[in-house]
């Protein structure tokens, strides 16, 4: 069996293009559309990425603020300035990178995040709106597997899902937005018993635990969709995901790659989050 790849390049594409008009139409008005970025860690994987949201807010014409507070930054400092950048007009989105500092967990803080400009979907808010069914931000990489596993036109009514990871930032919404799909949800986890038969009985394979090759050929059914959302570094200082891609090749219909499948849709979306929120502060 020939295994498609997954890319996302395309999709992610059309999603910035969109995204690139409608900032210019927000700035040609009065203003560019504004990202805070709150960082308060110096782990080099994440000063990358916060880099990389830069520069991929400066192409589409919004403007990014990075706003470092340090490794040491307390529960109570990081809680003042979400506080402050949601009471701050000139501040149409915020975004809070992880890890944080030691001893200051995402419960503890995101809270402080105003629903209207929590672009990543991180507060209890936003996570709350999206299990009861209403309108609000999405963990951006939760929505980018269900876009892309549409943009390649993979149906998800009626079909066995198997989202391998339960973190609060993937695969719980993540469960969400597929069972608003009309797809029938299992979540798997590191205390599931035996992992690949509830996996192999899936016809579409999510894998977001961060594990390096946790997913094998043996995990799944033969003709199966393999999405892969890990981004973990390997021995080489490349970028790997959660799935064996190797073992996997020949027995999947169609498997995302990583990188270029879900990541660069996930920057799309998350880029188009803050225009969203910049045209509903403006409307």
């Amino acid at each position: 069996m020939d295994t498609a790849s997954l890319t996302g390049k395309e999709l992610a594409a059309a999603i910035n293009a969109d995204s690139k008009q409608r900032a210019a139409a927000l700035t040609d008005a009065g203003a560019a559309p504004t990202l805070a970025l709150v960082v308060a860690n110096d782990d080099p994987a994440s000063a990358w990425y916060v880099n990389s949201l830069r520069k991929a807010a400066e192409r589409l014409g919004i403007a990014c603020e990075k706003i470092d507070l340090g490794a040491d930054a307390t529960a109570a400092r990081i809680r003042a300035e979400l506080d402050a950048r949601s009471a701050d007009p000139a501040t149409d989105a915020i975004m809070l990178q992880t890890p944080l500092p030691a001893g200051v967990s995402l419960d503890d803080v995101s809270s402080a995040i105003a629903a209207s400009k929590d672009v990543d979907g991180v507060s209890p808010l936003s996570l709350g709106l999206l299990a009861s069914g209403l309108d609000g931000f999405v963990p951006a990489t939760s929505e980018a597997v269900v876009e892309l596993l549409k943009h390649h036109s993979i149906a998800l009514q009626g079909k066995l899902v198997t989202v391998v990871g339960r973190s609060n930032i993937v695969g719980k919404p993540l469960a969400q937005l597929l069972l608003a799909e009309n797809a029938t949800v299992t979540v798997a986890h590191s205390r599931t018993t035996d992992l690949a038969a509830v996996t192999t009985a899936a016809d579409i394979v999510v894998a977001a635990a961060g594990r390096i090759g946790l997913v094998t050929g043996a995990h799944i059914r033969e003709g199966a969709v393999v999405i892969d959302v890990g981004t973990n570094e390997a021995a080489d200082g490349g970028i790997v995901g959660d799935v064996d891609a190797a073992s996997v090749d020949g027995k999947a219909a169609a498997l995302s790659p990583v990188p270029g499948g879900v990541g660069p849709v996930t920057t799309a979306l998350l880029m188009r989050h803050v225009v969203v929120a910049a045209e509903k502060a403006r409307a």
